[in-house]
Formats: C-alpha cells, sequence, structure tokens
C-alpha cells in the first residue's frame, strides 16, 4: 500500500550551537554608531518575501533564472554522479529550483529523502507539503533553525548526503563568515558526499547594477520594507519616505552594496532600545552586500576549507557558477 503523504513529512528543531542574535541585538551592534548597517535576514517577513519573489521576475535580475536554468541542465549528471541518499538544502525557502534535482531523481529511478533548512517551520510545512504530494517516494525531514547558530545540531544521517547553498547565498557573507561556514559544512561531510554550491560571478558593472536596481522600482522597495520590519519588531520611528534605495559596486571588493540613505536630517527613535537616531543628509545604513566571485576565488574559498571542486557548471556567458565539491578531490569537468 502506498505510505500517505502526512507521514512522509516530519519537522525537527536544530538547536544552535553558536551564539545567534537577534533584531534587538543586531539593531544595538549596528545602528547606534557609524558606519550603521542592519544583516540582510531581517529582509524576509512575509512582504519582503513576497517582493524578493517579484525582483527574481524583472528583466534585470538574472541570478535566479541562470542558476535555475543551470540546474534544469545539470540536474541529473549531478544526481547520477552522486546518487545521495538525503539532499540537504540550507537557506531552503520554497524549494522552487531544488524541484530539478527531484525530477532528476525520478527520471534516474532514485528515491532520496529531503532535508531543508529554514527558520520559519510555517513555509517549511507548507512547501514540504506540497512537495510529498508531487513526489510519491519523497520524505521530507523539515529542519526549523538558522543554519547561522551551526551544523553540529542537525539531525543524524545514514548515507550519502547532497548538501546544497544555492542563490548566490554565500556571496551575503563576508570572506570570514563564508570561510566559517564553508568550514562547518566540510566537518559534517563524509567520504562520497557532495556540496552544490550557487555563486554569482564578476561581470560588467552595467549589468550588476542593474540588477539591483530594477527600472520599476522592486527591489527598492524591497530594501525599504526593511524600515517597517524594524519599525514593527523594535518600536521604531523610521519613516520611509525619509529614505532612498541605491546599490553600487564596489569594483575593489568585487561586491555589490546596497544601502538605505538618509535624505534629510533626521532623528529616529527606537523605542525597544530607547535610543533616538541622529542621522545626517546622505548617511547611509548598509543592508546587504552581495559578493561576486572569479572562478579562481571561488576554488580558493572551497580549497581552504578542504573541499575540492569536482564538477563546474557555468552558462556560455560565465554570469554563474554551479560548482559540486566533495572532500576527497577529483578530476574538475568544465560543464
Amino acid at each position: 500500500m502506498e505510505e500517505n503523504a502526512e507521514s512522509r513529512l516530519t519537522s525537527h528543531k536544530v538547536p544552535a550551537r553558536l551564539p545567534v542574535q537577534d533584531i534587538l541585538e543586531d539593531a544595538s551592534a549596528g545602528l547606534i554608531d557609524a558606519p550603521r548597517f542592519m544583516p540582510p535576514k531581517y529582509f524576509y517577513d512575509e512582504r519582503g518575501s513576497q517582493l524578493f519573489d517579484a525582483i527574481c521576475e524583472t528583466r534585470e535580475y538574472y541570478p535566479t533564472r541562470t542558476e535555475e536554468a543551470l540546474l534544469q541542465v545539470c540536474a541529473r549528471d549531478i544526481i547520477e554522479q552522486l546518487r545521495p541518499d538525503h539532499i540537504v538544502e540550507f537557506g531552503s525557502g520554497t524549494a522552487r529550483k531544488t524541484r530539478h534535482l527531484f525530477d532528476a531523481c525520478d527520471r534516474a529511478g532514485e528515491t532520496t529523502s529531503y532535508w531543508p533548512f529554514d527558520v520559519c517551520e510555517e513555509m517549511l510545512r507548507d512547501s514540504g507539503q506540497q512537495l510529498v504530494e508531487e513526489y510519491e517516494w519523497l520524505q521530507v525531514n523539515a529542519l526549523v533553525g538558522d543554519y547561522h547558530g551551526g551544523l553540529a545540531g542537525l539531525p543524524p544521517r545514514e548515507g550519502r548526503c547532497l548538501y546544497l547553498f544555492l542563490g548566490g547565498t554565500i556571496g551575503n557573507f563576508t570572506g570570514e563568515e563564508a570561510a566559517a561556514f564553508l568550514d562547518e559544512v566540510r566537518a559534517i561531510m563524509r567520504p562520497g558526499d557532495g556540496l552544490l554550491l550557487g555563486a554569482d560571478r564578476v561581470k560588467d558593472a552595467g549589468v550588476l547594477h542593474a540588477a539591483y536596481n530594477d527600472e520599476s522600482g522592486v527591489t527598492a522597495r524591497f530594501n525599504l520594507n526593511l524600515l517597517q520590519v524594524l519599525n514593527r519588531e523594535l518600536d521604531a520611528e523610521f519613516c520611509d519616505t525619509n529614505f532612498e534605495h541605491r546599490a553600487l559596486f564596489n569594483a575593489e571588493a568585487s561586491q555589490i552594496e546596497m544601502y538605505l540613505v538618509s535624505r534629510c536630517r533626521q532623528s529616529v527613535h527606537i523605542g525597544a532600545l530607547d535610543r533616538t537616531l541622529e542621522l545626517e543628509d546622505g548617511e547611509r545604513i548598509l543592508t546587504e552586500i552581495s559578493r561576486k566571485f572569479t572562478p579562481a576565488r571561488l576554488e580558493s574559498l572551497l580549497n581552504d576549507a578542504g573541499l575540492a571542486i569536482q564538477r563546474h557548471f557555468e552558462p556560455d556567458n560565465g554570469w554563474f557558477s554551479l560548482v559540486l565539491a566533495g572532500p576527497e578531490g577529483g578530476p574538475v569537468t568544465q560543464s
């Protein structure tokens, strides 16, 4: 008898083994003194998540559709090479792109279990329910937690694992944060496991500028929505009409930097901190970095963590990289 869908969906709380600051602590550390900043994880409330989905549909924003097109082409090769018993995805979201790997499992006659790891339990359960209904063989074990809190608390898994870190999210980390995260991933990998990593590439500055400053203003609304998150969560008094979105490419650091820029001299009270920010006209709050990689820098980052690239998939224009890396080395194949 076919196993019912409900029995193939479970959830697990993943305890943080490393300190994870909450929004109050991050605001205290990042907003009180210049240079001011907030981590990008606070973009993704319900409205922010909807706006990001809209960003992905804009003409200028190439990363999502480029990565998805690569996955569509290379998923079968990845599944046939690794034949994973488990697929573990960090920052899984709605698993939209991951379905290409499940389709490849279907075609190859492979069964695997899926371990999506994200902070929102409701989103994980909703997307997990859709997945077990779409794929009658799939077991979904949702992992509720923040991967910034460490990976040592993940439940045990027997068999070969394919770890996913897609979307170019590695570029939102500083160099030190990226190195620390990949060290953690390497620590939980065993011989035969693989890491599929998506990374955006260095390219023409005009292309990058357009991707983060779309003509329809969706990215601007996404960035400004952070102020509403701060107002709601911290009893703050930010007025979004007093700020403007600005994204620029820092060529020296090879990264996009996204800011909220004060349009006037203003005072902003934050009730939860019992502090008032005094902002000058033109003063900036850094809300996100998005680092861009060359193939050599990407390989060096992985090698420093004890990982070797086994397959490298890229489009003809070289705008994005999907790399399959493992702890055991092996020849690099350009695809």
